[in-house]
This record gives C-alpha cells, structure tokens and sequence, in this order.
C-alpha cells in the first residue's frame, strides 16, 4: 500500500530537509513516496530539496490548492496531507497502513500534539485531540490522510482562504464515511501560538470555526487569520 506523503509550503526553505530527512527515518520499507507542493512562484523551498527523490510541483498560493496539485500527481493509494511544521510520530506509516487495509475508513488523521512544555499549549493540545473524536471533524495540522479514490470523488479540497481541511471532513461526514482518529500524536509547531498568543489565537480559532459553521465565508473569515 504506496502513501504519497503531500506537503504544501510556502517560505520554509529553512526547515524542508529537515522534515524530508524526518520522513525517510520513518520510511523503514514502507512504500512511501514524497511530494512538496510550493505556492511560492519563485519555488524558493522546493528549490532548497537536497533529496532528489522528492517531487517537486509548483502551485498557485494556498494551501487547498497546493494540496489538491499534490495530489494530481500523487500515485499512493492513501494520501497523506502533512503540514511543513508537523512531524509524525514512530510507526506513523505502519499504523496509516493497517487501519486503512481493513477497507472500512475513508481516511483519518492523528492526535494533536503541540512541541512544547507550556502548560497552556497541553490544555489546547488535549482540547483540540477531544474535539476532533466527537465531531469526526480533525484539522490539517493533526495529518490528514484519505484513500486516493475517495479523495477524488469527493473532488478534492476547495479552493477556500481558510477552512478546507474543515470543508473536507465535513463533506465525509455527511457521505457517511468513517473516519479514524489514530491514538498518536503528531508534532506541530508552537510558532503561531508564541507569536500571536496562546489565548488569542485558540480563541480565535474556535471562533473562526464557528462562525464558518454558522455559514460565514471562508473568504470573509480569512481577513481575521493573517
């Protein structure tokens, strides 16, 4: 079962091989092939890959639409949609394999586990990991990853500002297929926290998440996440 591991960037020229090299460690004989998709029309991070089994596309700015050229390109069965400052945890695609072998879930995603020590950002961590159980609805950062045909009939991500990875788990879920949140977690980056503030940004988020359930446009919602 070949997992084509998607990753949009734009700006992380700083840290790209280091998560490449962080995916080769957990490759282990797994069928795992990688693509970065670049929104920068410059290419400025896929051009800074060292690794030359890495595919390379370039896109136009955001993230649904350089994940869904990702995926134009992607020959995996599963596709895995990982953010640039997310890493996976051990035997991420051992245990991708073995949930999606049974042929029951559409996809998945893992729990949310946030690279820090700070108390606050552990209460957000377990918070965001108990809300994506309830609602079957997991966020991009907590890795995403979704049979490639499903993928396709459900006609990919729109092309929203915000709020795809949202837009998609809900069209799943309204199609009534399950799901799979997988008792790991991954490690994302503190960074938008420390910078914006951890009770203004996880307020904020919720907030944006509710008013876009309550039927407020991505594109109106998105002047308030920059």
């Amino acid at each position: 079962m070949r997992i084509s591991v998607i990753v949009p960037v734009i700006n992380e020229a700083g840290g790209i091989n280091q998560l490449i090299g962080h995916l080769g460690s957990l490759r282990k004989g797994n069928d795992i092939e990688i693509i970065v998709s670049d929104g920068d029309p410059q290419g400025r991070t896929i051009n800074a890959i060292k690794d030359d089994r890495v595919t390379r596309v370039s896109s136009g700015k955001g993230r649904g639409m350089q994940m869904n050229k990702g995926a134009s390109v992607a020959t995996g069965e599963i596709l895995l949609f990982l953010h640039a400052d997310t890493s996976l945890p051990s035997g991420a695609f051992e245990k991708i394999a073995a949930v999606m072998r049974t042929g029951f879930y559409a996809g998945g995603a893992f729990d949310l586990g946030i690279d820090s020590c700070r108390i606050a950002l552990k209460i957000v961590e377990q918070a965001a990991s108990l809300r994506a159980r309830i609602t079957r609805i997991p966020y991009g950062d907590q890795a995403i990853f979704i049979r490639r045909d499903i993928f396709q009939d459900m006609c990919g991500y729109m092309d929203f500002p915000i709020m795809e990875d949202v837009d998609l788990m809900q069209r799943l879920k309204r199609a009534g297929r399950p799901i799979i949140i997988i008792a790991q977690k991954v490690r994302t980056s503190p960074r938008r926290w420390e910078r914006e503030g951890v009770a203004y940004c996880t307020v904020r988020n919720w907030a944006l998440v509710t008013l876009y359930m309550m039927g407020v446009s991505p594109e109106k919602l998105a002047r308030f996440y920059r």
